[in-house]
C-alpha cells in the first residue's frame, strides 16, 4: 500500500488534465436545474439530457487535450460576454449590483459606477470630463 494520501493520488491523477472551467460549471448547473425540473415533470427526455450534460462535464474535466478545451472555453467566454464575471463569482456580482449603480456617460458612452442610496449626484466622467446629473 502506498504512503500517499488520497489528495496526493488525486493530484497526481489530474496532472495534465483540463480540470473544471466555466463551461463545466455552466454544464453542471444546467444538469442540476434539469434534474430539479424533472422532479416535477417526470419525463425521460429531461433525465437523459441532464445525465448527458453531467457526462459531458466529467469528460471536459478529465480531458487531456488542455489546449483544445482552453480554446473552447475562451470562445465560450467571448460569446457570453459580461455574464462571464457572474458565472465565475456570482456572490461578488450580486454584492456589486447591490452596492453600486452602473451608469453610462451620455457624451462618450464610458461605463462607470456610483454608490447606491446617495440621492441625486453630479457625476464627472473620468474619460471625457463631461458632468451630468444621475440618481444613485
Amino acid at each position: 500500500m502506498s504512503n500517499e494520501s488520497f489528495e496526493q493520488r488525486v493530484t497526481t491523477f489530474m496532472r495534465g488534465r483540463n480540470g473544471a472551467d466555466e463551461i463545466t460549471y455552466v454544464t453542471v448547473a444546467l444538469s442540476v436545474l434539469l434534474l430539479f425540473i424533472n422532479l416535477f415533470a417526470r419525463t425521460r427526455v429531461l433525465a437523459i439530457l441532464a445525465f448527458a450534460l453531467a457526462v459531458y462535464a466529467c469528460w471536459r474535466i478529465m480531458s487531456k487535450s488542455v489546449v483544445a478545451r482552453n480554446n473552447e472555453n475562451r470562445k465560450f467566454l467571448t460569446a457570453i460576454g459580461p455574464a462571464a464575471y457572474w458565472i465565475n463569482n456570482p456572490k461578488a456580482t450580486f454584492e456589486e449590483y447591490k452596492n453600486y449603480k452602473h451608469l453610462t456617460c451620455p457624451s462618450c458612452g464610458k461605463k462607470m459606477r456610483v454608490p447606491r442610496g446617495k440621492g441625486n449626484l453630479r457625476v464627472t466622467c473620468p474619460a471625457c470630463g463631461n458632468k451630468f446629473e444621475a440618481k444613485s
